[in-house]
């Protein structure tokens, strides 16, 4: 537990850029700014001496990059890290890599006509979540022992599974990483449902894809479920499915069918999926702030298909999973080196 306030550290290219994230981070009274650098070298060199609790960073800079800049600060002195991040697609794709590297977070790069007061609350609750994640941790692998008798609560029956919807949000991007890529490609259609603003999730499906034997995609209106791949819900959307002739159809609506939050939403996906394929559902819930999905996976519970979710010991946030857990809606709780191998095996038990 931080005791005082959060120390953060501002690393940017941009002087303008550097003195509005610490003016929006310093009108929280729990959140103090205690460095700024103007690249990557920079911040290597002053980051240490201030020892922040949580780096904001810049993908793109001159001299070091956010990249170089990320890997080089996990192996010298590990600490969570915020990426502001444009909103081009190569930004984004950058993004996907840096959290893959090791940031905890994201936030897009304020512009001309952003709403400033939400941008501010919005990296101030990030700085918040990304303070209390064990990097040094994680940077090392360190691996708590999960107690069996917990992993294995609840052990899933055989069954029929026809779809498997993973939901995720904060530290999502680098644990589908460890998820998605290991699926085989015979594989029932996945459904992925990651918190992410618009113009990333795209950005996810192609970096999924590129390390995956499943083709994974954003999902587009008219999308037919299939074996072998993996769609990823667009941002700013909320996605069902209907049955039509010829297959399970995607459709993209921006009206929310519950209320929530999200666009996407994992109950919204979730509740639409076990209307569609009943007791044939295999629901994951993983790392994540908040409760989103368990509306989600009581419903699939209730036609009797099937609920994983993520341990605290692997995940960033505690989050969806713990009020998962809670509600008395999960069949079995598993670190994330074990998901893939779990989720494969529960396919081909109920094959």
């Amino acid at each position: 537990m931080i005791l005082g306030p959060i120390k953060v550290f501002i690393v940017d290219d941009s002087a303008f850029m550097r003195q509005m994230i610490a003016m929006m981070l310093e009108k929280d009274p729990r959140i103090k700014v205690v460095g700024r650098a103007r690249n990557g070298k920079e911040a290597l060199e002053k980051i240490p001496k201030a020892d922040p609790h949580v780096v904001t960073m810049d993908v793109e800079m001159p001299v070091m990059d956010g990249l170089e800049t990320l890997t080089r600060l996990m192996e010298i002195h590990p600490v969570p890290v915020v990426m502001v991040s444009s909103l081009t697609h190569r930004g984004a794709l950058t993004t996907m890599k840096a959290l893959e590297l090791g940031a905890v977070d994201f936030i897009p790069k304020p512009s001309r006509g952003s709403d400033i007061k939400e941008i501010a609350q919005l990296l101030a609750g990030k700085i918040k979540l990304a303070a209390a994640v064990d990097v040094k941790a994680k940077v090392k692998g360190v691996r708590r022992v999960v107690n069996p008798a917990v992993q294995t609560a609840g052990k899933i029956p055989p069954c029929k599974i026809e779809v498997v919807v993973i939901g995720t949000s904060t530290g999502g991007p680098a644990a589908l990483q460890q998820v998605i890529p290991r699926l085989p490609q015979d594989f029932p259609p996945v459904i992925i449902v990651q918190h992410m603003p618009k113009g990333f999730t795209k950005a996810l499906a192609e970096r999924l894809d590129r390390n995956s034997v499943l083709e994974v995609k954003e999902a587009e209106e008219g999308d037919v479920l299939k074996k072998g791949t993996a769609l990823v819900a667009p941002a700013g959307m909320q996605m069902v499915f209907q049955r039509r002739a010829g297959g399970i159809y995607v459709r993209l609506t921006e009206e929310s069918p519950v209320p929530t939050l999200f666009k996407p939403s994992v109950d919204v996906v979730m509740l639409s999926a076990a209307e569609i394929f009943k007791d044939r559902v295999l629901g994951v819930i993983m790392t994540g702030m908040g409760n989103d999905g368990v509306r989600g996976l009581k419903k699939i519970k209730e036609y009797g298909g099937k609920s994983l979710a993520e341990s605290e010991e692997t995940c960033a946030v505690y989050g969806m999973p713990k009020s998962a857990v809670e509600a008395g809606v999960v069949d079995e709780i598993q670190p994330l080196y074990r998901l893939a191998e779990r989720i494969s095996e529960i396919v081909a038990d109920c094959a």
